[in-house]
């Protein structure tokens, strides 16, 4: 019984609050697109069981999104958050250093192009041209690069914080569990 409480925790609960930390980081002020956006998706991805490794990544990502408001290029955001959830996924079996540092640049690159392209869909900003698409990229860049910075700070402070907590528990539990048989 016991084994099985801690393994909840382990399991559950402990990615559960980290993607609500996630939440509380992205209401507090920030620098533009330093957030912990892709990173509480890749972490939802890698860590939780994989009914809920979508679902509640993104039901954290709407409730703050209530507060903070919506735009017209939301649907893009989101989409991009679908499909960072779902490389997170690919990290569930196998998670290595070089590993999570692709993949973290990887979804800030999808993030970038895939908002970004929705900035320039949604028009108003730019002419609905090749040229107005290229524009967008290009005065979008500053925004990529804080992007980056914020996916490797955030996915280094969830993944790590994560990593830690289990092994201080696995100590502090089943170290407990040994001493007693």
């Amino acid at each position: 019984m016991e084994n099985s409480k801690i393994l909840n925790i382990e399991k559950i609960l402990l990615p559960i609050i980290i993607i609500l930390f996630g939440v509380v980081l992205r209401l507090i002020p920030h620098p533009p697109n330093v957030a912990p956006i892709a990173a509480m998706a890749l972490f939802g991805g890698a860590y939780l069981n994989k009914k809920y490794a979508l679902v509640i990544p993104l039901i954290a990502l709407f409730l703050s999104d209530i507060v903070i408001g919506f735009h017209s290029t939301m649907p893009f955001v989101y989409i991009s958050f679908i499909l960072i959830g779902l490389i997170g996924l690919k990290l569930q079996k196998r998670k290595s250093l070089q590993l999570i540092l692709g993949i973290t640049i990887s979804s800030s690159v999808l993030f970038f192009i895939i908002t970004n392209f929705g900035v320039w869909l949604s028009g108003g900003l730019y002419p609905q041209t090749l040229d107005g698409l290229i524009r967008c990229y290009y005065f979008a860049l500053p925004f990529f690069r804080n992007t980056i910075i914020g996916d490797l700070i955030f996915v280094g402070l969830f993944f790590g914080s994560f990593e830690l907590a289990l092994r201080v528990s696995k100590r502090l539990f089943y170290g407990h569990l040994y001493k007693n048989r």
